[in-house]
């Protein structure tokens, strides 16, 4: 589709919420710049990432190529550039460290406006930034968004209750 066709998340006329910065950590829209720390991320936690996003069963896999991932991610920043969904980067606050990701997309159930998911790399499992990143988007997504309804798969709902959404 082109021009006004395209399907959009948000209203063309709203400004994207650019992020959110809290003691630990700060949240920002993730471009193709960031390929070698979200590979690094994602690399170092392959397993423990393994079938906890729903969308995304079978992401990411042991044999995921740099190039793949930075494919990836120009795909993601394209998608919110045409406001379609949005994905953004969980990095330390020096910036120097990818420390998850998160991502805001159209629903792909009724009587939702959008889903929400998130996660962040196998070294930060234990340390509580997990439920503090939950908190913290939980609260950014009902301050900054237009959505009424909200969907986060994985933390509201088992497998088995979101698969019998209709």
């Amino acid at each position: 589709m082109v021009g006004d066709e395209v399907a959009r998340l948000i209203p063309r006329d709203m400004d994207v919420p650019s992020g959110v910065e809290t003691e630990s950590f700060r949240i920002r829209p993730i471009t193709i710049h960031d390929t070698f720390k979200d590979y690094d991320a994602v690399m170092t936690s392959v397993d423990y990432l393994r079938g906890r996003l729903f969308d995304s069963p079978g992401w990411p896999s042991h044999d995921l190529t740099l190039i793949q991932d930075m494919i990836d991610l120009a795909w993601h920043q394209k998608e919110g550039q045409l406001r379609r969904s949005f994905a953004f980067a969980v990095m330390s606050l020096d910036e120097s460290v990818q420390l998850g990701c998160l991502y805001i997309d159209p629903p792909s159930k009724e009587g939702i406006d959008a889903e929400v998911s998130m996660w962040v790399r196998a070294s930060e499992a234990n340390t509580g930034l997990d439920a503090e990143l939950y908190e913290t988007v939980r609260r950014w997504v009902d301050d900054e968004w237009p959505f009424d309804r909200v969907a986060y798969p994985g933390r509201e709902y088992t497998r088995a209750e979101w698969d019998d959404l209709p």
